[in-house]
């Protein structure tokens, strides 16, 4: 209770504008949204930006949270959001049609999750390195789906695609990582 106590001062100060609170509570999650941040952007400074329109969305829309839910989870919605954004705006349509999937869904999804996550006992800094490596359509959907558990239905809804573009764009980032694992790591077989 003391730590939502101590959040809830905070977030009080910011909406009296209270620069010591703001600069508190942008310390506070800065770690975990910058690295919100590069699983959907890989270029850290565009990730930095990022990070910042986001908290700027963040003290404009402060008023709106109740604390009846996690702000952890609020503030993140916020920033990915804010990615998303971004990519939105730096790509007119990055996300394939459903016509390019030649490929039995299930199968490839088998393979791949076994491939990398049951052979391979990945570090966090790794696995990020990886996704920030595929293309910001595949890294976008790979996020939404594995990282902030959206489903395929929200995702399609989210990014303005089909629900097939979603599980598509999603097959081909798992094929793409371990692609990407293997070059790196000539020993995973």
């Amino acid at each position: 209770m003391e730590k939502k106590d101590h959040l809830k001062e905070i977030v009080e100060g910011c909406l009296k504008g209270e620069r010591r609170s703001q600069e508190a509570l942008f310390k506070q999650f800065y770690g975990k949204m910058f690295a919100v941040c590069l699983r959907y952007i890989s270029d850290r400074d565009t990730a930095q930006e990022v990070l910042q329109e986001g908290f700027i969305k963040v003290f404009d829309k402060l008023e709106h949270f109740d604390f009846k839910g996690s702000f952890d989870g609020w503030i993140r919605r916020i920033i990915a959001n804010t990615a998303i954004d971004t990519i939105r705006k730096n790509k007119r349509s990055p996300f394939l049609s459903d016509q390019d999937t030649d490929f039995k869904q299930d199968a490839v999804d088998e393979m791949v999750e076994k491939e990398i996550f049951n052979t391979i006992n990945l570090k966090a800094e790794v696995a990020l390195e990886a996704v920030s490596k595929l293309s910001p359509a595949y890294r976008t959907v790979f996020n939404l789906y594995v990282m902030e558990d959206y489903s395929h239905k929200e995702i399609a809804e989210i990014l303005g695609i089909n629900e097939g573009t979603s599980k598509s764009n999603l097959a081909k980032a798992k094929m793409n990582l371990q692609r990407i694992l293997k070059e790196k790591y000539k020993n995973i077989d």
